[in-house]
C-alpha cells in the first residue's frame, strides 16, 4: 500500500507561481508512474503531467511550457512547479501513482493510488 500526501496548494494571483509536493509513504513509488491530475468544480478529473520510472515526462497541452513535473527518489517525493498561473488552472490537484500502463499519458491499467488533493485557486 502506498500513501500519498500532497501539499503546497493555495491562493495565487494570475501570473504567479506555486510548487506542489507529493510525499509517498514507500520507496516503491520510484518504480511507479507518477502523475498529477486536477479536477475543477463540475468537471472530470484530468491528467496534467506525468513522469515515468526513467524520468520521461508528458504534459497536457494547456500547461506545456508553464508546468514542470519532477521527482526526488531520495526523498520519495514528486513535485509540480506551476508558473504563469491562469484562472483556468483553478482546481483540486491530486497526486497519483500507477503500477502499470501502456502509454505514458494513457490510462492506468494497474493499481492506482491517490492523494487527498490540494486546492489551487488562481484569482485576483
Amino acid at each position: 500500500q502506498v500513501q500519498l500526501v500532497e501539499s503546497g496548494g493555495g491562493l495565487v494571483q494570475p501570473g504567479g507561481s506555486l510548487r506542489l509536493s507529493c510525499a509517498a509513504s514507500s520507496t516503491i513509488f520510484r518504480f511507479y508512474r507518477m502523475a498529477w491530475y486536477r479536477q475543477a468544480p463540475g468537471k472530470q478529473r484530468d491528467l496534467v503531467a506525468v513522469i515515468s520510472i526513467t524520468g520521461a515526462t508528458k504534459y497536457e497541452d494547456s500547461v506545456k511550457g508553464r508546468f514542470t513535473i519532477s521527482k526526488d527518489n531520495a526523498k520519495n517525493t514528486i513535485y509540480l512547479q506551476m508558473n504563469s498561473l491562469k484562472p483556468e488552472d483553478t482546481a483540486v490537484y491530486y497526486c497519483n501513482a500507477c503500477t502499470a500502463y501502456t502509454l505514458l499519458q494513457g490510462p492506468c491499467i494497474g493499481q492506482a493510488y491517490w492523494g487527498q488533493g490540494t486546492q489551487v485557486t488562481v484569482s485576483s
